[in-house]
């Protein structure tokens, strides 16, 4: 008999699991509440349960767990975990701290398809989706020894792809039977698949982020190849009919080039694509790495830019690079890793 993960089911999923076994559904909540609330994956110590019945779960079921395979820690307080699959692919997840609100980047697939040519996971095709379980033990993992305050689906592939076990593990993450976390407090970023935006709108009521990173349909095509099926027209359109609480904004993330996207035509022509949609903007300068042809921009074209925004009443937010000196960025640390096993 091959057993269950339970941290594969959602709360109605295991209900419905613990229905077959004749069990009443307030024992899901019960079990939910041992594993993401108390971190207890052993059914032994679940000490509300009866022993029959823990173990009658122990022949069908069991709770799943990652560790680090490697850990980095920055001079900065960023923190950065290697996790190694059961197939023996690997993920990465960053932890980065902002005024003691720590926010915890999760990875939803194994490598990507997306194939964004300034993205190092770009460069690792795609291998796999995430189980719902390997995507919320990412959290489990990281939580057992720091805060988090906020999850960002901004890690290695790209969340709408994996659309259903992303909004699995969603609801896990903020159930009030599960992690707790308010869902102003869940964000998810895409490059901008835009049926599965609609539906991750009528799914869950989280944030969400898109990667625009250009200001014509010439540039995001080079950019970003899934311009080319969706572009920008259409993108900015879909991010209007976003459902959002209110009070809540999209937030545009915007990658800056050097010589490629970081021109002040470039910002005037950003300030007319997300005119009357509710947002916020994040200037990510770019940071170089082996193998790419991109070059950051000069901190005169980041300022430039940055100002502009500014200067038409948008909230933008210009990030300064963190984790440079542990590998921080989405791949990078997978990158080391295979480099180590070419040369051994």
């Amino acid at each position: 008999m091959n057993k269950v993960d339970i941290k594969n089911l959602s709360l109605e999923e295991l209900e419905s699991f613990l229905h077959g076994l004749g069990k009443e559904k307030y024992r899901a909540r019960q079990i939910f509440k041992w594993i993401y609330q108390k971190n207890i994956i052993d059914f032994d110590q679940m000490t509300n349960l009866s022993k029959d019945f823990r173990n009658d779960l122990s022949t069908r079921a069991y709770v799943s767990a990652l560790k680090p395979e490697i850990e980095e820690s920055s001079s900065d307080g960023t923190r950065k975990y290697l996790f190694r699959l059961e197939d023996n692919a690997c993920v990465e997840s960053v932890l980065i701290p902002d005024e003691d609100r720590n926010t915890l980047c999760v990875s939803s697939q194994v490598g990507c398809a997306m194939g964004c040519g300034f993205c190092l996971t770009g460069s690792f095709s795609l291998e796999r989706d995430l189980t719902c379980a390997e995507i919320v033990n990412q959290v489990c993992a990281v939580k057992n020894t720091h805060e988090i305050r906020n999850i960002v689906f901004m890690g290695m592939g790209e969340p709408l792809s994996n659309l259903e076990n992303v909004v699995k593990a969603i609801k896990i993450l903020i159930s009030p039977d599960g992690m707790q976390f308010s869902n102003r407090r869940v964000t998810v970023s895409t490059s901008g698949l835009l049926p599965e935006m609609e539906q991750l709108g009528n799914l869950v009521t989280v944030n969400l982020a898109v990667s625009l990173n250009a200001t014509t349909d010439e540039q995001r095509d080079r950019l970003m190849p899934i311009n080319r099926k969706y572009p920008l027209r259409e993108l900015l359109a879909a991010c209007g009919k976003f459902p959002l609480p209110s009070r809540r904004m999209i937030t545009f993330e915007y990658v800056l080039i050097g010589g490629i996207n970081d021109s002040l035509d470039d910002a005037k022509r950003f300030v007319k694509l997300i005119h009357g949609i509710p947002s916020k903007v994040n200037l990510i300068p770019f940071n170089e790495f082996e193998g790419c042809s991109y070059k950051s921009p000069d901190q005169s074209a980041i300022d430039r830019f940055h100002k502009y925004l500014l200067d038409k009443n948008i909230t933008v937010i210009t990030r300064t690079s963190r984790g440079g000196d542990i590998s921080a960025a989405c791949g990078q640390l997978k990158g080391k890793l295979e480099r180590r096993k070419t040369s051994a």
